[in-house]
């Protein structure tokens, strides 16, 4: 799989601390190579617009579509608790 990333995505990724980003990007090598990792707990989050969410962390998630064989990172925000 392939991905690509919104001006949206990239915007919040940059806000995020430097711990954070190490958290996601290797959330991010885990979803490249296996959508069912069980730390990535992925799951449909909006089946009419075919959203996906997965974990970066307990306080973080980042949203997803997937198209073909790619996927396209939409955003990556806290938890709503």
């Amino acid at each position: 799989m392939t991905a690509s990333f919104t001006l949206r995505f990239r915007k919040q990724y940059q806000k995020l601390s430097e711990d954070r980003q190490t958290r996601f990007d290797k959330q991010f090598t885990f979803l490249l190579s296996n959508l069912r990792h069980p730390s990535l707990r992925a799951k449909k989050y909006d089946e009419a617009n075919d959203i996906w969410q997965a974990r970066v962390d307990d306080d973080y998630r980042f949203y997803f579509q997937i198209d073909g064989g790619r996927y396209i990172l939409l955003s990556i925000i806290p938890h709503p608790k």
